[in-house]
């Protein structure tokens, strides 16, 4: 496509809360380099075949006429007179990745199901259950009716669906429905707009890109980029796909007629030198007056202590990136500026676009260590219980920078356990950490007792509240070296851990710890830690360092096996962080 393709005509209209940084339009070696970065993207599972996306296609009409009948059944059952119920629509939207048009091989489809005004979100929950439950293209059905955005989940013809609901003050959703409307959202309840502004963000950010073709490559690139460096990842305190596409959408507009190839360079140069925390905006925030909560730092005090805003185009605007911790915007600034000089490399002719998609060892950046084990009495469980210690991770990194921890750096993929029997009910993270001691601290030790108690808390007192615990799952938080982790990695993974005397590497202490127990089940909260007892980073024994952090549960008679380890199933992560210089990007001062 690129390789033939003839430069655009140069937009026009600015778009975004600033004028364009270059208006500067694509050259021949431009078009050369996007080619071969569309083609090094295809091995990597990045497009679909045309039946692929057909089948695609298929299965979102099949659902919306699911969907219809079922409003009309549900209406008739309400007493409404057949001939009406027959014309009061509804309609599947989708959105996510696959609306963007960015979406890969096997990636699932976020879509929303939107009725008329009559039709309840009990009604969604109990008969559109039921009507989908014995659909026979239905497997893997899982309704999640008390989530921030209630959805169901479930697996159609063989493609993943996440389907969430938002009923409407109109009588009838007909085909042509339109959702860009803010006034759709009077009067309508919190799940609803939620659940609303998926589609309204995604529809808002194609609106906001002066080429979208250009936006949609570019994008391509970011995800896979992201992904292969261990930086994709909302739950982790990293990014995930909207808070990408908007960055990416954000670049478009300050050079509105680069082709691809430059847009990926300009991409790390931009976000390199962005003065965090000033917001990224693609337009004007609008108020439109009806009393929902939108991200504004003058009034929502909690908004001031945002690290890395990106915030959403579409009422009500939010900030999407909010779990972002200053070590998480630490790790994809050094990784802007490692990709920035490989792209510049590129485009000086001496690498491949392969190049830009190595990952770095995560492994090697870092001596010391936490890993983080989840594990639970059956595969059931461990579902439940790593979808709930893998959305609390972030808060023990956050409790860590509070120490003398200057980055604590999360792998955001898990790896599991190679004992026989262990794969599916056990599970690893990896948290590099960068030691600083505080002036004064004469003694080389540092106490981390206290964040891993908070930790721990905050795990235990969420699994009590939405009643999840059960005998048997238990955390662990064992602090080691880097040498330690062979237990815990594949026997093809461990050439990850010999260190890279080539770079230098900060001198710290070497730590050790003693144990510390908190028990796991619902009548002993975490903070019944071991009396006297504290986890340390200090100069001592390789006797002493062999003990262990630990949280696990007080009925087990012995801790689970460590010995479990993860296959990571992408490349490890990131580069231990260099503290960035973020220079002031002056064309975005009216950003603000």
């Amino acid at each position: 496509m690129w390789a033939n393709a003839k430069a655009a005509p140069n937009q026009t209209k600015n778009l975004g809360m600033t004028a364009p940084i270059s208006t500067a339009g694509c050259e021949g070696r431009d078009l050369e380099l996007t080619a071969e970065l569309e083609e090094t993207l295809k091995p990597h599972g990045c497009f679909e075949t045309e039946e692929e996306l057909n089948h695609r296609m298929d299965v979102l009409s099949r659902l919306n006429d699911l969907v219809r009948k079922w409003i009309k059944e549900t209406s008739v059952s309400k007493n409404m007179p057949e001939s009406m119920a027959e014309n009061v629509g509804g309609k599947i939207f989708a959105y996510g990745s696959y609306r963007l048009g960015v979406h890969n091989k096997g990636a699932d489809i976020d879509t929303l199901c939107v009725a008329p005004r009559h039709i309840l979100r009990e009604d969604y929950f109990s008969t559109f259950l039921d009507m989908i439950r014995i659909q026979d293209e239905v497997t893997d059905l899982r309704p999640v009716p008390d989530a921030f955005v209630p959805v169901i989940k479930f697996c159609f013809d063989g493609i993943d669906i996440d389907l969430v609901f938002a009923r409407l003050a109109l009588k009838e959703v007909d085909d042509h429905q339109d959702l860009s409307d803010p006034m759709l959202l009077k009067n309508l309840d919190p799940k609803c707009v939620r659940s609303l502004n998926g589609c309204r963000v995604t529809d808002e950010i194609l609106k906001q890109v002066p080429n979208v073709e250009h936006f949609r490559l570019t994008l391509r690139c970011i995800k896979l980029w992201a992904k292969k460096h261990g930086i994709y990842s909302n739950v982790m305190g990293f990014l995930g796909g909207v808070s990408w596409a908007m960055l990416v959408a954000r670049v478009c507009q300050l050079y509105p007629n680069a082709a691809p190839s430059t847009l990926l360079q300009k991409f790390f140069l931009v976000f390199l030198k962005w003065q965090w925390p000033q917001p990224v905006l693609l337009k004007k925030p609008e108020d439109f007056g009806l009393g929902f909560p939108v991200w504004d730092p003058r009034y929502n005090v909690a908004d001031r202590f945002h690290v890395m805003p990106i915030i959403t185009p579409a009422y009500p605007q939010q900030n999407s990136t909010f779990n972002v911790s200053n070590s998480t915007l630490k790790v994809m600034q050094a990784e802007f500026q490692s990709s920035l000089t490989v792209c510049e490399d590129i485009l000086a002719g001496k690498a491949t676009w392969e190049k830009i998609f190595e990952p770095p060892n995560f492994f090697c950046k870092y001596r010391h260590f936490i890993v983080l084990e989840a594990s639970s009495g059956s595969e059931e469980d461990q579902l439940t219980w790593e979808g709930l210690v893998e959305s609390k991770v972030r808060h023990l990194v956050a409790n860590l920078e509070r120490e003398a921890i200057s980055l604590a750096h999360v792998w955001p993929k898990s790896y599991r356990s190679l004992i026989d029997g262990c794969e599916k009910v056990c599970c690893y993270w990896f948290i590099g950490l960068k030691v600083e001691l505080k002036e004064g601290n004469s003694s080389g030790q540092l106490d981390l007792t206290t964040p891993i108690k908070a930790f721990t808390d905050i795990v235990m007192r969420s699994a009590i509240q939405i009643n999840v615990w059960k005998t048997g799952m238990k955390i662990v938080a064992d602090y080691k070296k880097r040498k330690e982790l062979k237990e815990y990695l594949p026997h093809d993974e461990h050439w990850k851990l010999k260190s890279d005397r080539n770079k230098s590497i900060e001198k710290i202490p070497a730590p050790a710890t003693t144990t510390v127990t908190a028990a796991l089940s619902p009548n002993s909260a975490a903070a019944l830690l071991a009396e006297g007892t504290a986890a340390k980073l200090t100069t001592q024994t390789s006797e002493e360092r062999k003990r262990s952090l630990s949280m696990m549960d007080t009925e087990a008679a012995t801790p689970p096996p460590k010995k479990c380890n993860l296959e990571n199933g992408e490349n490890e992560v990131t580069e231990e962080v260099a503290e960035t210089e973020a220079t002031e990007n002056p064309q975005e001062n009216g950003a603000a």
